[in-house]
């Protein structure tokens, strides 16, 4: 039956002002005649050093834009989500899922259901509920953790590998809100027996986050998809496909021995991660996800050496020499110029591009992921004009542009159109 509107908008801004219980929330679709400025909004807890925080991240065409909002802030911000037109609310808590859609009279259509995935005790630290998403008692999950040494035989996270734990299940997690998200957006299609997605790691190392996305995607969802990994190192190749024959996986979890450049490049992939690919490698596996045209990208960079080296040969521009003039700020500095570049240049050539944050820097400094969605929306006149004074005042030549040259053209002449 329907219901009021403004009761049920209650009901929603307190569970989505709850960072001890929330664990995602989803806003879409469109309300006739109420104004919306953005296609999409999601908003989820994050624990960060300074608690844990209300992370706002609301999506145009082009780009999303997050914010972490703390307990002062956060009220103002979801009151004016829920001021704006969307049409549809889905909310996961610990307990519950709560999917909310609005009719054209203004009620409220309301479904209430049991949340079924399993949910650890809340740490004391900051009292938050935080869902398990790679549980252990999944039995395939369980297999794979003991394979790499994270389980023990009793199917405990060992006290010494709960990192590696916590960061294959966040890499989990980021890659099940993408895919949901490319799914929703109508980027990614539907998978099938015959037609699987196909999600290729390139510089995947020793492939715990390729495993994992296998087990994930495939074991735990049940989702028809083919996963393989590339790495440059034979020995790599040797050790993951012995992993994969172990856990019985291998005719859909393969591995490649070659350089990204390399690679077979068929068939095309839907889904391209890239961890912790060094200095242009990055831009190696990213120029090869725009030429597959991905519907989905994770790219973590690291090392980020070629905008380094290129903004030493030529003078700083005014007025960033306040900040180069300090060795460790000009190299963080240069690293987030760096990966803006990256994300300007994949925004150019079709994608909605936002930076999250990997894992928590208490873990590593190279904590940042550009996560892409293709949408193949043109540039406007402002992201080409802008892209071009930032290369132009720096006087680099980026190695992802020189990769992408074909495309930046192709896109430049439909700008505006």
């Amino acid at each position: 039956m329907p219901e009021s509107w403004d009761a049920v908008r209650a009901e929603l801004r307190d569970r989505l002002l709850d960072t001890s219980t929330l664990v995602r929330a989803v806003a879409a679709g469109r309300r006739r005649g109420v104004p919306l400025d953005w296609r999409r909004a999601e908003l989820r807890p994050v624990a960060l050093r300074g608690g844990v925080l209300l992370q706002v991240t609301t999506y145009d065409e082009r780009q999303a834009r997050a914010t972490n909002l703390d307990a002062a802030a956060a009220p103002a911000a979801v009151d004016g989500l829920l001021d704006q037109g969307f049409g549809n609310w889905h909310v996961e808590t610990a307990t519950e899922v709560l999917q909310v859609r609005i009719t054209k009279k203004g009620d409220a259509q309301v479904h209430r259901a049991a949340r079924e995935a399993s949910v650890d005790a809340a740490p004391a630290a900051h009292d938050r509920v935080k869902p398990r998403l790679f549980d252990v008692e999944h039995p395939d999950v369980l297999a794979f953790l003991r394979a790499v040494g994270v389980a023990d035989a009793h199917g405990r996270v060992k006290p010494t590998r709960q990192d590696k734990y916590r960061q294959v299940e966040e890499f989990v997690r980021l890659l099940d809100a993408s895919v949901e998200d490319a799914r929703r957006a109508g980027a990614l299609r539907e998978p099938t027996a015959e037609n699987p997605w196909r999600l290729v790691d390139l510089g995947c190392g020793h492939a715990y986050l390729t495993v994992g996305s296998y087990v994930w995607l495939a074991r735990v969802r049940g989702l028809p998809v083919r996963v393989h990994g590339v790495d440059v190192r034979e020995t790599a190749r040797v050790r993951n496909a012995a992993l994969a024959e172990e856990l019985g996986w291998a005719d859909e979890l393969t591995f490649e021995s070659a350089t990204i450049a390399d690679a077979a490049d068929e068939p095309a992939a839907d889904v391209v991660v890239a961890l912790h690919a060094c200095d242009t490698a990055t831009d190696d596996a990213l120029a090869r996800a725009v030429r597959w045209a991905a519907p989905v990208v994770l790219a973590a960079p690291c090392c980020h050496h070629d905008l380094q080296a290129q903004a030493a040969r030529s003078a700083t521009p005014a007025p960033y020499a306040v900040v180069t003039r300090h060795g460790l700020l000009r190299e963080r500095f240069l690293d987030v110029l760096t990966d803006a570049i990256r994300a300007a240049l994949l925004r150019i050539v079709g994608y909605r591009v936002d930076a999250v944050e990997f894992v928590s820097d208490e873990h590593t400094n190279r904590n940042l992921m550009l996560r892409c969605v293709r949408t193949g929306a043109a540039p406007s006149a402002s992201d080409l004009d802008d892209y071009d004074a930032l290369v132009a005042q720096w006087g680099v030549a980026p190695a992802l542009a020189e990769r992408v040259a074909d495309d930046v053209r192709a896109a430049r002449g439909h700008a505006g159109t």
